[in-house]
């Protein structure tokens, strides 16, 4: 087994009350296709709705039910007071494997003002590589439910958010302990967590680098997000709390920008973190191919996330050397979302044409000396021969908008469609499963739409696989 000849060979080494519930969840019919190659029978049964007890489960009614307000003092500490000193970071040297835990501590949820009962969590810290394969610090998120199951028995999803946010204590960290009030990812996050805390399992979510690191956050990288969801995962099993049993299965979920850190994590297992027992992974509505996500997107409703994706990656590919082509327009806007969470600011500014915001008018995607980036962060070409060895493990579903006919949609379906079948030629065990996002469905079943959108129609495969 070789490593993958398209991973930078190391330029060293790689790299509310909970209220939203009444936002999520609904999904179409599924359209199963026969994976090809595949290593098992062919999967049973299509992927419907959840039902309203799925998702307001035992669990998430006693959250909700038994939850209290935070108080004053306590969202005044999430969203304006210090980090605190958890987030200070110790000495990292090369002798300290990949995963490797620098500290834990438990906290309190606290989601947009609510701390919802019967719900453990631990914050992390531990050592992860960037996409130079130099070490650098990550944080993350461990939660639980208090259901009085035993801990060394959970199942473990590893949850990669939409977490496209490229200022400080905008993550998953934030998000859950007060922070960061109202952040899309948080809030798009509920009702799978809800689904998956519901059935017992544990949650572990990475920060993507240091929470409460003031730098730009490389969340956009990639590579960058896969390791740091890995390296997660590692970590989470030496927390002295929880107890978690890394004999026990895991499952890989992420949607949209989360998707793309999932897959990454995917591809990346076999000959990086083979130790990890990972089953199942489902990723929704990805950015496959960054290139074509950029064309996409850019001029429409998500056209925002095209220089913000940039900043992302500028974080990790400092040759982008961004400010260099921009207008002062563009430079300006770069800086607000280097130091910013995505909501609001991400969304300010739909429809603008890309290209406007450099000197020479080049829209992003075209510019040739952003290409070898985009190729390094595009997903399914990290395994070009079919190595059997470096076949991303378990059943892995793809799901999508079958068409481009929705105003959510910023991803081109076809894109998701291209990376199954390059997984079904290195003979994964891959379903795709395409959705029907047509506003006609918004208007006539928006319970469907929204559990489309958040990838809740997923969980309970998800899970069946892993439990």
């Amino acid at each position: 087994m070789t490593t993958p000849t398209t991973h930078r060979p190391r330029r060293r080494g790689p790299l509310g009350r909970l209220l939203a519930v009444s936002l999520v969840v609904g999904v179409a019919a599924a359209l199963p296709v026969a994976p090809a190659g595949a290593q098992t029978a062919e999967w049973d049964g299509p992927l419907l709705p959840p039902s309203y007890g799925e998702v307001l489960n035992p669990f998430a009614v006693a959250a909700i039910r038994d939850g209290v307000p935070a108080s004053f003092e306590e969202n005044a500490r999430g969203l304006w007071g210090p980090a605190g000193d958890f987030y200070d970071e110790p000495p990292v040297d090369d002798s300290m494997p990949m995963g490797h835990l620098l500290k834990s501590e438990p906290f309190e949820v606290i989601f947009n003002g609510i701390k919802p009962a019967g719900v453990r969590a631990w914050r992390t810290m531990y050592v992860t590589e960037d996409v130079l394969g130099d070490r650098v610090v990550s944080t993350g998120i461990i939660l639980l439910p208090d259901d009085g199951r035993d801990d060394s028995t959970r199942p473990v999803v590893a949850y990669q958010e939409t977490n496209d946010s490229a200022g400080a204590r905008c993550h998953p960290s934030s998000q859950w302990s007060g922070g960061a009030f109202a952040d899309a990812s948080a809030i798009f996050a509920v009702g799978p967590l809800l689904q998956m805390l519901g059935e017992g399992a544990a949650v572990v979510i990475s920060d993507i680098g240091n929470d409460a690191d003031p730098g730009v956050h490389g969340v956009f990288a990639g590579r960058y997000a896969g390791m740091a969801l890995l390296n997660g995962l590692r970590a989470a099993y030496a927390v002295p709390g929880p107890g978690l049993n890394p004999q026990n299965k895991v499952g890989l979920f992420g949607v949209a920008g989360g998707g793309v850190g999932a897959a990454f994590a995917l591809e990346y297992q076999p000959w990086y973190a083979p130790e990890l027992n990972i089953r199942a992974t489902m990723v929704e509505a990805l950015a496959a191919n960054q290139r074509n996500f950029l064309d996409f997107a850019d001029g429409h409703l998500g056209s925002g996330f095209v220089l913000a994706t940039l900043v992302g990656l500028e974080a990790q590919y400092p040759e982008l050397r961004l400010d260099e082509k921009l207008t002062p327009a563009g430079r300006a806007l770069a800086d607000v979302f280097r130091d910013s969470c995505q909501v609001p600011f991400y969304f300010a500014t739909p429809f603008v044409p890309q290209g406007v915001l450099f000197t020479d008018g080049t829209r992003p995607a075209h510019r040739p000396e952003f290409q070898d980036v985009f190729r390094e962060n595009t997903l399914g070409l990290n395994n070009p021969g079919n190595d059997p060895g470096l076949r991303p493990p378990g059943r892995v579903l793809v799901s999508s908008c079958v068409a481009d006919d929705s105003f959510m949609v910023v991803t081109p379906a076809e894109d998701s469609r291209e990376l199954v079948r390059s997984y079904r030629a290195q003979g994964v065990d891959v379903r795709y499963h395409g959705l029907n996002c047509g506003n006609d469905v918004l208007i006539t079943d928006p319970y469907r739409w929204a559990t489309e959108l958040f990838g809740m129609h997923t969980v309970s495969w998800l899970m069946e696989e892993i439990r």
